[in-house]
């Protein structure tokens, strides 16, 4: 007989535990929310030009590890 769901997700939850790792919730912006899109343009239009935000993004530029990506 086969386990049930709730009995599968356990045990994969308890190798995950016993392999070193805790399960930790996070709590992401609801892109899906209305007014997303325009709060993140507002953010964006808020450091555009900005030295710091300048250099920050060439550093991601310079550090990002892209092979392999499709």
């Amino acid at each position: 007989m086969k386990a049930s769901t709730s009995a599968q997700v356990q045990k994969h939850r308890a190798a995950l535990r016993a392999s070193g790792l805790r399960p930790v919730q996070i709590w992401v912006p609801d892109t899906r929310r209305a007014g997303f899109v325009e709060e993140c343009r507002r953010q964006s239009q808020l450091v555009q030009g900005d030295v710091h935000e300048r250099e920050a993004a060439d550093w991601l530029e310079a550090v990002a590890d892209r092979e392999d990506w499709q």
